[in-house]
């Protein structure tokens, strides 16, 4: 029997949501540069796969955050799969913006949490984890516990695994790049040679590409 994380790292494949450009790289928001992206937000245009993303996210929930008071998404990739997620386990929903509104209640965090809440949030994707535990901090500083977060894919960097442990935050995934890049390499949706220029990436990803 398949796990979670190989079965996921097929499906994205399935839906062409790994992309390959070692010639046109694209630009992350951290500024890296990478040959390699994940479009996680594919997802949602796909009824099964979406359900799928869902009923795991809730049931990593139940089993490793079942205290959880309130699910918080990360705008705006996991806003959906958050509300979802959070609609399943019938708990309340906020979502997190990466900057304050520059109008009206001029709000970070939309919805509501009460102090003392405990917190899971939901995350598409996680790269070098800034933006991730940036909404971490606002959760935090509205007076509620961050119990976990729970993201659908990870690249797996170290500056992420230590940036986490530093935040003291638990994150948990459904699939990773290893994974990912196993299944791409075992379909042949990439080539040996694709793995030589995504070695050379992952060795130092940070300054990978400046000459591009």
């Amino acid at each position: 029997m398949k796990n979670v994380e190989r079965l996921f790292a097929e499906k994205l494949l399935k839906v062409k949501a790994i992309k390959l450009q070692p010639n046109n790289p694209f630009t992350w928001a951290s500024g890296w540069k990478s040959p390699f992206y994940c479009d996680n937000r594919k997802t949602l245009s796909y009824p099964a796969l979406r359900n799928f993303v869902k009923t795991e996210i809730t049931r990593l929930i139940m089993e490793q955050f079942g205290e959880a008071d309130a699910i918080a998404g990360v705008a705006t990739g996991a806003i959906a799969q958050g509300a979802m997620v959070a609609d399943a386990l019938n708990l309340p929903f906020v979502y997190v913006r990466s900057k304050p509104k520059d109008h009206g209640l001029e709000n970070l965090i939309e919805g509501e949490l009460r102090p003392g809440m405990k917190v899971v949030v939901v995350e598409d994707l996680v790269s070098t984890g800034g933006s991730s535990l940036k909404a971490v901090e606002a959760i935090r500083r509205d007076g509620c516990e961050v119990i976990g977060m729970i993201a659908s894919y990870t690249y797996g960097f170290p500056v992420a695994e230590k940036a986490f442990k530093d935040a003291k935050v638990k994150l948990v995934t459904l699939t990773n790049y290893e994974m990912v890049l196993e299944e791409a390499l075992r379909t042949g949706y990439i080539v040996e040679e694709d793995v030589e220029t995504l070695n050379q990436w992952r060795k130092d990803p940070a300054h990978w590409g400046e000459d591009k």
